[in-house]
This record gives structure tokens, sequence and C-alpha cells, in this order.
């Protein structure tokens, strides 16, 4: 991770679920061989696999002494609340695992390098705090760059926040790998960097910036790629996050996108504090997601990409059958029945366009 392998400890306290825990799922499912422990004291006893179904018989340890029992070498911050502040009760647990001489990796807003008690703790006992959301030192302005390059550019877009935006990414650049396609997935969250060991956490650079950042990510991977998958963040329709959402269609300018659901929502996810707008249809976010990238570039939605975690065999494919029916596009659980059908449609789009570049259409 970052540079070389780790034996890690994530951090999870009170949290180790599939919906509050998306840091630690991301890790654990793309670098389980990375992942010791889990400390979450309320679910200690049990392994990965029983908290959220991923992970095999990962310990769930209840502290950072039982973790390192397992000699681990880094402390991954496996959440990612809402306000990106560290929880105050987490601080003593971070200061014990630097005085270990444990690196830690964090992906909140705040940035724990910048604490002069933890920074000072790292410096004596010869450990790195690594803050993977802080941003890159360049500001670039986007200007539709991207339309020059001869890569097919591919974004994920949602429904709302902690859908599977990454994992439909992730899924298919691993299915078009394997295809022995040379694709890129370019990472633009804290989990995503974690895994890819690269890209920016977008929701950290200034507003004005965010689509040259990613504008520059797209081109950067272009050079070497086919396929470019670019990692979605937030929703258009989301009171809080639209903005990035907006500033990644612009800056990636894509070819297509992929619209990801979590099947059975209804309502965005938001403070406690406020009420959660309720969904729009299927087909009403899609067609605004098109109508969004289209102000920059015509990007169809080539495919739906349905989180049906939370349901059983028969419910997850009632849940795909019923996305197919109302929007008659390919419809996919990436985890549970893989992106054969998103790949191999991407390969023909591929295709058409080597064909048009050579004059044979």
């Amino acid at each position: 991770m970052l540079g070389k392998k780790r034996r890690i400890a994530v951090m999870a306290e009170g949290s180790f679920t599939p919906m509050d825990a998306k840091t630690a799922l991301g890790v654990i499912r793309y670098r389980p061989d990375e992942v010791v422990a889990v400390v979450d004291s309320v679910r200690a006893g049990r392994t990965a696999a029983d908290c959220v179904g991923i992970g095999g018989d990962i310990p769930v340890v209840a502290s950072l002494s039982d973790a390192a029992r397992f000699s681990p070498d880094a402390l991954l911050i496996g959440i990612a609340p809402q306000g990106g502040g560290l929880p105050a009760s987490w601080h003593a647990v971070v200061a014990d695992a630097l005085t270990r001489g444990w690196d830690v990796f964090s992906g909140l807003h705040a940035f724990l390098a910048d604490d002069p008690a933890l920074a000072a703790l790292a410096a004596a006992h010869g450990g790195t705090i690594h803050d993977v959301r802080r941003p890159p030192a360049a500001r670039p302005i986007a200007a539709r760059r991207v339309l020059g390059c001869d890569a097919l550019v591919v974004l994920t877009v949602g429904t709302d926040c902690n859908v599977g935006k990454m994992t439909t990414a992730l899924e298919v650049h691993a299915e078009l790998q394997s295809r022995g396609v040379r694709s890129a997935f370019v990472a633009t969250g804290q989990t995503g960097i974690l895994v890819a060991d690269a890209g920016a956490a977008i929701d950290a650079v200034p507003a004005d910036f965010v689509a040259g950042v990613v504008e520059r990510l797209v081109l950067d991977a272009a050079q070497e790629a086919d396929v470019v998958i670019v990692e979605g963040q937030g929703a258009i329709h989301h009171p809080a996050y639209s903005g990035v959402t907006l500033s990644l269609m612009h800056g990636a300018c894509p070819d297509v996108l992929i619209l990801c659901h979590q099947a059975g929502r209804t309502h965005m996810k938001l403070s406690d504090a406020a009420p959660a707008p309720k969904l729009g249809s299927l087909s009403q976010i899609l067609r605004d997601n098109e109508r969004a990238a289209g102000w920059l570039r015509p990007a169809p939605v080539l495919a739906l990409s349905l989180n049906t975690m939370l349901l059983d065999e028969a419910g997850a494919k009632r849940a795909l059958e019923n996305a197919h029916k109302l929007t008659g596009l390919p419809t996919v659980d990436p985890v549970r029945y893989g992106t054969e059908v998103i790949a191999t449609e991407l390969l023909r789009r591929l295709d058409e366009r080597q064909r048009r570049k050579n004059g044979e259409d």
C-alpha cells in the first residue's frame, strides 16, 4: 500500500458494518492479504466475513493491543464520517499506533500529520502518517482537453453516495484487464487511492480546480491505456455533494456513463439533522446524468450497476430484472455476477472508434 506491502490493522470501532465502514470494506475487498485484523470492540470475536460478508477469517478484535498480536506495521482509519474529522475517542488509538512505530493511513478531511502531538510521536518512533486526502499542489484549470485523447473514458455515476461507484469501476477495470485490455483505473477518493496507490481525493481540492485535477488524472492515465475507468463521487441530485459530481463529469468528459444504485434505497443518505430527499426514478436520474454530462460531451448511460448486498439471491435477481425492464439497459451486480456484459460493450465501442479512426466505416 502506497509504496510497499503492509500488515494492516483496520480501525472501525463501533462501525464495522457494510454501510458504515466504506474505507475498511474497500481495502479488505481489494487488498485482503494486507489486512491482519479489524478493531471493533462491539463485534470482537467475530470475523470480517461474519460482519461485512467479505474478508474471510480476518479477525475482529476489541483493542489495538489485541490487534498487535497479529504483528501489524500500520493502522488504517477505516471509516469516512460526515465532516471528515477524527472521532475524539480515536486520538489515543492513533497515538498508541504511532508509539508502537506503526505507520498510520487516514482518508479523513482533518489531516493527522498536522496535529503537532501526533506528528511528534511519528517522528520519535519512526512511523509515517499518510493523509491520503491531502490534495495535490498543482491547481490546473479544465479545458475539455480529454476530447483530444484516444482512450475510451468511462465514468461511474450514482443515484446517491455509497452505492458502489468505486467498486463498479474497479470490477470493470479488472474484467477488462483479464481480457488483455489496456485499462486504467482513476481513483478520485480516499479508498480508491488506498486500493490503487495513486489518484487524488477530489473532494479536498478547491472547487475551481476539481475539474482540472480530474482532467489531468484522465490525460495521464490515457497515455498508457485504451480504456480509462474513472471512479465517481457523490450524485448530481445530492444537496451536499452535487458539485463534486458535476466537476468530475466536466473534467473527465466521459464517452459513456455507468449508473450505480443500491437496490431498495428510496432516500438519499444525509445528516440525521435534516430530512433526507427522496430519490427520483432510475429513468429520471439516468436522463438527468446524461443531460449534465452532455453539456460538454454526449455521454449515454451504458449500463446500470446495482448493489444488491442487502438482498438474498432471489431478491437480487428480481431487483436486476426490474431495473432492466424499467430502463431497457444491461443491468449487473458487479460483485455478485461480474461485469462481463459491460466489458463486452466497452470493447465494441472501442473497436468502433478504432474503425472510424482508420476510415473503415
